[in-house]
């Protein structure tokens, strides 16, 4: 998938129909669950978190597939309206450091069966859909065990009180953004005891591209504090703790460019925020979300199309959904690899065997000058990034570092020659 930039079997199987059929029975196992596929994701990511701190971003993301009245493919609604899909709940490893990705930590994918009649207020957290914030998290701890410290992180809908009851605790951490506005201890809620504080510092930053919003230079206010949260008078949960203690970050844009969206971001968080460098600290950690938005654009748009499949039942669409993610967490991470800001081993993305090829073309594409050598450490995921890159068209004399089409060309022309290679 990663090298044909697809998840159709067809194109997988090149034209030889042996192969076709043998993606089909795959998918068609019934002991090939996608429970067991979500298993897999984290193989590697379990020794590359190894010492680090971790940001456990997780978000959710909905992919429709095309159906008709007569044909819904088992698949249920998604979002409001006639779409129907599969719901990907998705976390990733970030390294705090340097942004680094370093694979999936868990997750779930699933369609919905129906609509709901309970509300939701009376329903328990094990009936609801927003439980997945809470049993992912759950699940990474034991992937994310050998970390130094974890992040649990995830944008506004994360944001409930059992969220914050039960999944900090020893080094794993929840950092969010705020949703409801949490009645606190000391009186009022979370979004007037900010009113009350001063600002306590500025800094300009520069705000990334994304789906709504063009790259641009935000002059940002931040203030800071402690509260604790008290626990909802009308929750139906058992054994939640009457308060918890959180501190709180706050970014304003207060004069933002004319018809531009200004920033505003209320940030809860366990982690320590005793100064203005530990609240800018937060905040820097929070603007990695926007990796987990690349994956799922990855996964959808950029690189696999994963909407473009064609399968026929909901059962092998959510297992070709498990597929895809793993291959579109290679493409991110040979993405960042361009700049080698962090010496992953090629094995997070290559077999031994390719390793093996890749060392030797490495020799064969080098140049006579500094320039022209390949400068990240051999068998790092940087080393065998910048080789896919040359195979891909780029040069190193080029100003632009290689984006996810060179990527994607140099990782087909790879492919080719290591189907080659293994007969050699």
């Amino acid at each position: 998938m990663v090298a044909c930039s697809t998840v159709c079997l067809r194109q997988l199987a090149r034209g030889r129909w042996a192969k076709q059929m043998q993606f089909w029975r795959f998918m068609a196992n019934e002991r090939v669950t996608v429970g067991r596929l979500i298993e897999g994701w984290s193989d590697r990511t379990r020794d590359a978190a190894v010492g680090r701190h971790v940001l456990a971003i997780q978000d959710t993301s909905e992919l429709r597939f095309s159906t008709t009245a007569d044909n819904r493919r088992g698949l249920g609604k998604v979002k409001k309206g006639t779409a129907y899909g599969v719901l990907l709940h998705a976390m990733i490893g970030v390294d705090a450091d340097s942004g680094a990705m370093l694979g999936l930590a868990g997750g779930q994918i699933w369609t919905r069966q129906g609509d709901v009649e309970t509300p939701h207020a009376k329903r328990p957290l094990t009936e609801k859909e927003s439980a997945r914030w809470i049993v992912t998290a759950e699940a990474a701890k034991q992937t994310l065990a050998a970390a130094a410290v974890v992040t649990v992180m995830a944008d506004r809908e994360s944001d409930f009180y059992a969220h914050w009851a039960r999944t900090p605790g020893g080094n794993v951490h929840l950092l969010t953004r705020l949703m409801n506005d949490h009645a606190v201890v000391e009186g009022g809620t979370v979004r007037k005891a900010l009113a009350r504080l001063p600002v306590a510092g500025r800094a300009v930053v520069e705000l990334r591209e994304r789906a709504n919003r063009r790259p641009r230079t935000a002059h940002l206010s931040l203030r800071f504090g402690s509260v604790r949260l008290q626990r909802p008078k009308n929750t139906i949960e058992k054994g939640l703790p009457a308060s918890i203690a959180v501190n709180v970050v706050e970014v304003i844009e207060p004069h933002p460019p004319k018809h531009a969206e200004p920033v505003h971001w209320i940030l809860l968080t366990t982690h320590d925020v005793r100064t203005l460098a530990d609240a800018w600290r937060i905040v820097g950690w929070y603007r990695q979300r926007w990796i987990i938005e690349q994956f799922f654009r990855t996964l959808k748009l950029q690189g696999l199309r994963i909407e473009d499949s064609q399968l026929a039942t909901a059962d092998r669409l959510c297992k070709l959904t498990a597929i895809a993610a793993s291959a579109a967490a290679i493409v991110i991470q040979l993405v960042q690899a361009r700049d080698g800001r962090d010496t992953q081993p090629a094995g997070l993305a290559f077999t031994q065997h390719e390793i093996k090829l890749i060392a030797i073309l490495d020799q064969q594409m080098q140049g006579n000058t500094a320039r022209q050598k390949n400068p990240h450490p051999p068998n790092s995921l940087a080393w065998a990034a910048w080789l896919i890159a040359k195979l891909g068209g780029w040069h190193e004399y080029e100003a632009k570092p290689p984006g996810p089409i060179t990527f994607r060309n140099g990782l087909a022309a790879f492919r080719a020659a290591a189907n080659l290679f293994k007969y050699v």
